[in-house]
């Protein structure tokens, strides 16, 4: 089976309206991303819990699959008019095949150097570098693909401060890297958490695909022990929140390992680990800080 792919160049006040036009007119599927086409500045943007929803990009592109059977231009006539736009933007349309959907997907992700001698490596490729601490992971899963500077930034640390024969827990594990890459760095037991259970899913698929023996929990699920050490990804705001949760299930003189952090956030985030462990600032990627720390 084939379809027909549209890609239309928009601002960002247009794209959602188009978006959801071209759902309603019969696409089977739309998304927004970044145009960085004819020298559009690369542009971050992120929100956090409680926060008003992130402005778009403000040069976007909404891509869109449609139906062989749907003529491309009426659909992409009608979907403007729903959404309220005057004129018609610039936009391309071609066919693409099954196996070329799922090609152009693949070709998003490349193996990535994450940390020295570390690398998340797609399942569809070969490790660049054999000899290297290669992740094995399927992207396709969406809960984290390795590419974010804040994973990055915990990867780093992990691969600096190698746990060995330690007890560690990744809270907010999503895919499974920062446990995957603690347990391969000689952690003797290492536990994920995460709210989503789809995540917990992928992060135990993506654990079996490497090899690792890891436990990965709900929260609810997360046994009353302590650890040598605690990585965690996520956002400043839920950072707040799980502080004292999270000292909790560290042992005395045990590490603690933050990120997700804008460096704007970094007070906040170190006062409300005060005064049971002192964060410190230890890497910074962009407007992106990674904290660190030994439980009192």
């Amino acid at each position: 089976m084939a379809w027909t792919r549209l890609i239309v160049e928009v601002t960002a006040d247009q794209a959602e309206a188009l978006s959801d036009s071209l759902m309603a007119c019969g696409a089977l599927a739309t998304t927004i991303e970044q145009n960085l086409a004819a020298g559009h500045v690369e542009v971050e943007v992120f929100g956090e819990p409680g926060e008003p929803p992130p402005a778009l990009w403000p040069h976007c592109l909404v891509d869109a699959l449609i139906p062989l059977t749907e003529d491309a231009h009426t659909l992409m006539h009608a979907a403007v008019i729903a959404a309220g736009i005057t004129e018609v933007p610039a936009y391309q349309s071609d066919t693409v095949a099954d196996q070329d959907w799922v090609r152009l997907t693949q070709n998003q992700f490349e193996p990535i150097p994450a940390a020295p001698g570390l690398w998340i490596v797609p399942t569809w490729h070969t490790p660049p570098e054999p000899q290297a601490l290669n992740i094995r992971l399927d992207p396709g899963q969406a809960f984290g693909t390795g590419s974010h500077p804040t994973t990055q930034l915990c990867l780093a640390w992990l691969e600096m401060h190698r746990p060995e024969g330690q007890h560690v827990l990744d809270y907010g594990c999503g895919s499974g890297i920062l446990a995957i890459a603690a347990r391969m760095l000689g952690a003797k037991r290492v536990v994920g958490i995460d709210i989503d259970p789809a995540a917990v899913q992928s992060a135990k698929d993506n654990a079996k695909r490497n090899a690792v023996d890891i436990d990965f929990y709900l929260p609810d699920s997360l046994p009353p022990i302590q650890f040598d050490g605690v990585v965690t990804n996520i956002l400043a705001a839920p950072l707040i929140v799980l502080a004292p949760l999270l000292i909790h299930h560290l042992k005395p003189g045990g590490w603690l390992t933050l990120s997700g952090i804008l460096v704007r956030q970094a007070e906040m985030v170190i006062q409300a680990y005060q005064p049971l462990c002192t964060l410190h600032q230890h890497s910074q990627s962009g407007d992106w800080i990674c904290l660190s720390g030994i439980k009192g």
